[in-house]
């Protein structure tokens, strides 16, 4: 299972970028001490390392270096504001200062069609295909880099870590698929104006803040930080193996769980493809942890609406950073566990989809506290969406045979969503938990399905 680093480069954008200083908005600061998001794409490829290295690296390397110059601010780092007043900001030297993004080539000995198949797998396995992001001692992080593995006669794996802090999925998914384009551009397979998404829009003055809600939120979090409580006592043994996998909800499923929702429902649920899967991804979830069906006992949902379109007035979609804000769920766990779980998760997502109606902003001091509280809670949170095709990525080996969000498994109870790879896929859900976990998950999921 050996995973070999043949090299590392440093690769800078070009032209050069220009460079500059960016301010954090108050979107970007609650993501400012978390971690990346990262993703694997695999795609086959039946040839030799040597072939892989003079063929396909190159073209790879030099796509990159063309898509960072639109996207130069994921060349620098996040520092300390200068002026000392304890605020955090995007730099980039821009120019000849030597700013690149690693890139990792490695060669993997591991089995690549279980680690791009579906069943579940040792996710530790998938972190030898994610690039970690170069740490320094001056109190700078850096945003981004990417590993290319190779699997010698079978395929390749591009790992991809962008810091949260830099940019949300709509964001993430916008560069890659602009690296993907310039890497057929670079091929000679299309033209740039056939393979390139439009560029970046980079200027966060778009995002006001005129109540100041980046800095006091900042200054919560450093509270926080000098009031932390102290860490939980050592475990007594090693920890469970966690695994991933990936669950299936074909777009006939889909279409028969919205039907039995505004069945059940009385016709008043807002009922998508993305709220009828994380109601029945939540009730499966709810299951796994099993416990007793108290009256007292509410669960826990959590998950992220892009706001983009919904500010007024709406920023492009191309806004490089992140534009997300949190939407709470709740329902009694009697109500979740019950034969009509489904369709009560479904009704409360519908119902805080359509309070955002009322202004997308609303509460929004309020946030970050309320995230903070609901941590003990173990809610369910959800990663990515079927919004962001990410088996649109076309790096000119056809678009790939799995993708997986690795870094679910960071936060306990997080599931990610991804469109399904084929026209009857639907939506594809990823989990990571304990092994015995994830057979009553299975077993859950499966049920759940043939009662439909």
């Amino acid at each position: 299972m050996a995973t070999k680093v043949l090299d590392r480069l440093t690769v800078a954008a070009s032209p050069p970028a220009p460079g500059g200083v960016l301010p954090l908005t108050f979107f970007d600061v609650p993501w400012l001490f978390t971690g990346p998001v990262e993703r694997v794409f695999f795609y086959p490829y039946p040839h030799t390392a040597e072939q892989f290295t003079a063929r396909l690296l190159p073209p790879l390397v030099s796509s990159l270096s063309t898509a960072l110059h639109w996207f130069y601010p994921l060349l620098g780092r996040v520092r300390p504001c200068p002026d000392g007043g304890g605020g955090y900001e995007f730099f980039s030297a821009g120019g000849d200062a030597g700013e690149g993004v690693e890139l990792t080539v490695a060669e993997s000995s591991d089995d690549f069609d279980e680690l791009s198949g579906g069943a579940p797998r040792d996710v530790a396995r998938l972190y030898a295909l994610v690039p970690q992001l170069p740490r320094t001692e001056d109190g700078t992080f850096a945003l981004a880099a990417a590993q290319v593995t190779v699997f010698a006669g079978r395929g390749i794996a591009v790992g991809v870590s962008i810091h949260h802090v830099a940019c949300d999925d709509s964001s993430y998914m916008h560069f890659v698929k602009t690296w993907a384009g310039q890497c057929r551009v670079a091929a000679g397979e299309e033209s740039a104006e056939g393979a390139l998404p439009p560029p970046p829009f980079l200027d966060r003055g778009v995002v006001a803040d005129p109540e100041g809600l980046a800095a006091r939120t900042l200054d919560e979090m450093r509270q926080l930080a000098a009031n932390a409580p102290p860490p939980p006592p050592p475990r007594t043994g090693p920890p469970p193996k966690l695994v991933i996998a990936s669950f299936a909800l074909t777009r006939d499923r889909i279409d028969k769980l919205k039907q039995r929702v505004v069945a059940e429902g009385g016709g008043r649920v807002h009922c998508s493809a993305f709220t009828v899967a994380c109601a029945f991804a939540w009730a499966c979830l709810a299951r796994v942890d099993g416990g007793c069906a108290d009256a007292e006992r509410r669960a826990h949902l959590l998950f992220s609406v892009e706001c983009r379109r919904r500010l007024a007035p709406p920023i492009p979609q191309e806004y490089l950073g992140n534009c997300l804000r949190p939407c709470f769920v709740e329902v009694g766990l009697g109500e979740l566990l019950g034969g009509d779980g489904v369709v009560a998760a479904a009704a409360a997502i519908g119902a805080s989809i359509r309070a955002l109606d009322d202004g997308v902003l609303a509460g929004a001091g309020g946030w970050f506290h309320k995230i903070l509280s609901l941590v003990p809670e173990r809610p369910m949170s959800v990663g990515g969406s079927p919004r962001y095709g990410v088996y649109e990525t076309d790096l000119g080996l056809g678009v790939p045979k799995k993708v997986e969000l690795v870094s679910i498994d960071k936060t306990p109870g997080t599931v990610s969503l991804a469109e399904g790879r084929d026209a009857q896929a639907g939506i594809e859900i990823g989990v990571v938990l304990p092994e015995a976990e994830m057979a009553r998950f299975s077993s859950c999921f499966s049920d759940g399905l043939e009662q439909l």
